[in-house]
């Protein structure tokens, strides 16, 4: 077994103990997210005659919208708190760094945690909108691995983030700051469309709005050649996000 499979292993066992702790974020939140923002919120916009996309149920169109937005959060909490404890509270990494594995290897085991992390929940996610009836296309599939991409896009940044850091201090302002605004103007409830102006450009320049996009396309069944724009932003996050995790980690690990 290579070194990369072998950090991979230790981050699967420790999880086989605390898997118990992420039940509610995985498969329990996923539920209530659809039925009261979906089901429950959507129930009242129907009945208003405001569709935000015509012809599109409301639940429809913000349940893979949730779909990504959980993916983003699962990423930037795993790449908080836990991976903190990872670098300064355990000094797993440390531990990790004594035996013959390098950098690269730790770091590309890291990645295939994070893969597997957010797959989990993507796949829970996907199993409430399929309960649902939320899933109007046989592409809707497509979603899962574009709630991957998008999350990996926002968990390298944070990896790079939380690398740099010595305290836990600067956590709240990145959830507060960073992806609550993201999570309620990134085209999760309306179309990024109903932006002003100036704004759109922006959200379209953040992996959410893009991996919204795609998920959304794909369960409605609305795929056209634009889907392939938006998942190579997600793309050029992830390449950007990656070097400039694997630099902080390795200034940080290398005496």
């Amino acid at each position: 077994m290579t070194p990369a499979l072998r950090v991979l292993e230790h981050d699967l066992r420790y999880y086989r103990q605390t898997w118990r702790g992420t039940i509610t974020s995985t498969f329990v939140a996923p539920v209530l997210f659809v039925a009261s923002l979906g089901i429950g919120l959507g129930t009242f916009v129907d009945r208003s005659g405001s569709a935000v996309l015509a012809g599109v149920p409301y639940a429809a169109f913000v349940g893979p919208a949730l779909l990504m937005t959980q993916a983003m959060q699962a990423a930037i909490f795993e790449n908080s708190y836990p991976l903190m404890g990872k670098i300064e509270w355990r000094r797993t990494y440390a531990g990790i760094l004594a035996t013959p594995t390098t950098v690269g290897q730790l770091f590309a085991g890291e990645v295939l945690w994070l893969t597997i992390r957010i797959g989990v929940g993507a796949v829970g996610f996907y199993a409430a909108l399929v309960a649902f009836g939320l899933v109007r296309s046989p592409s809707g599939f497509l979603a899962v691995p574009v709630a991957i991409l998008t999350g990996l896009a926002f968990a390298l940044p944070m990896y790079a983030f939380t690398a740099t850091q010595k305290t836990d201090s600067a956590f709240s302002l990145v959830f507060r700051f960073i992806q609550i605004p993201l999570f309620l103007f990134a085209g999760t409830f309306f179309p990024v469309e109903r932006l002003p102006g100036f704004a759109q450009p922006i959200a379209w320049f953040t992996p959410i709005a893009n991996g919204v996009a795609v998920g959304r396309a794909a369960t409605l069944g609305t795929l056209d050649p634009s889907a392939l724009l938006h998942v190579a932003v997600l793309v050029a996050w992830v390449g950007a996000g990656g070097l400039l995790a694997f630099l902080a980690l390795r200034r940080r690990v290398v005496v």
